[in-house]
This record gives structure tokens, C-alpha cells and sequence, in this order.
């Protein structure tokens, strides 16, 4: 009886370890990130399964709203200008004790590309926001990380356009198939 409660102990201990190891070592690991100046972006990325000039227009549509610097529809990527969101960077309720800057901007990188996905043709859709902020005129600017909701958001509003342009194909082409099928020769 005394090796049965030892193995249970055994075991016991390192599901404990690898609680706390997995709990402690994110933190460890973007704190490095942080200290060696790595690149702090993510790209967030969506595969879709439709065609390349769906997503194309989709991803135009999404991004309407944003003035565009770079628009290359051979390479698959789409630039915005820098915007300036001091105002949303600088907002904090009552209670808030975050940071405030001076200026703060970001630009959206979208890159979308064909691929197949399960034998079906599909396009995956990346996409990434470069943020800057200054709190000083004399620090210049600064990369920070994003909170990743306007990246969800816009690939949100990609797959919605999507999903709206291929349910608005499909009915169209019931449409067609049902007066061909009523005109008489």
C-alpha cells in the first residue's frame, strides 16, 4: 500500500508542476520578448473556403472605412494609411490608471492568399495592425502591442462579406436556372 499512495504522490506532483509551469513560463517568455526589442505584432489569419476574388472584394469592403496606401491585388496585400487614435488610446474611465500619450496611430496589413484546404480551393486571409505611440516629443515613437480586437473584428466582417457574397451568388444563380428553365424556344 505504501508504493500505490508514493505513485499517486508522484503523479500529483507533476500535474501540480505542470500547472504552475504552465501558468508561469507565458509570462517569463513575453517578458524576455520584451526585454531582448522582439518584434511584438501578431498576425491573426483566417482560411476561407472561397475564391480568391470573393475574399479580394470582401477585404475591400471590410476595409472601406480606411483610407488604403497600398492596394496590390497580384501580391495580395492591402496597406491603410496611418490613423491617428489618440483620442481611443487616451480613453480610460473614471477609475482608470493607464497610460496617456501624446500621439498614437495605427495601419492595418491584410495579405490574402490562394491555397487549398481539404482538396477545396480556399484563401487565407492574414491580418495584421501596426500600432505606434508617443508619450513624449522627446521619446519618438514607440511599438505596442495591439489587444487583437480590431484584428478580430475586421477578419469578422471579412468572413461576414464572404459568407454574404456566396449565400447573394447562390441565389442569383437559382434565379437564372428557374427563368431558363420557364423561357421557351
Amino acid at each position: 500500500m505504501h508504493r500505490v499512495a508514493w505513485v499517486r504522490f508522484i503523479r500529483n506532483a507533476a500535474a501540480v508542476t505542470a500547472a504552475v509551469a504552465g501558468a508561469v513560463l507565458p509570462g517569463c517568455v513575453s517578458a524576455y520578448k520584451q526585454s531582448v526589442g522582439s518584434d511584438s505584432v501578431r498576425t491573426f489569419q483566417r482560411i476561407f473556403l472561397t475564391d480568391f476574388n470573393i475574399a479580394w472584394e470582401s477585404v475591400l469592403v471590410a476595409l472601406k472605412s480606411s483610407r488604403l496606401d497600398v492596394s496590390n491585388r497580384e501580391g495580395g496585400v492591402v496597406l491603410t494609411k496611418w490613423t491617428d487614435n489618440t483620442a481611443e488610446r487616451n480613453f480610460t474611465d473614471s477609475f482608470g490608471s493607464a497610460d496617456s500619450y501624446l500621439k498614437a496611430q495605427y495601419r492595418f496589413r491584410v495579405t490574402v492568399a490562394k491555397g487549398f484546404y481539404n482538396g477545396k480551393p480556399s484563401v487565407k486571409v492574414s491580418v495584421q495592425k501596426d500600432q505606434l505611440v508617443q508619450r513624449d516629443v522627446l521619446e519618438g515613437w514607440r511599438s505596442v502591442e495591439s489587444d487583437e480586437v480590431d484584428e478580430n473584428t475586421l477578419l469578422y466582417r471579412i468572413g461576414r462579406t464572404i459568407h454574404l457574397k456566396t449565400e447573394l451568388a447562390k441565389i442569383e444563380e437559382e434565379r437564372i436556372k428557374k427563368e431558363l428553365e420557364n423561357v421557351e424556344f
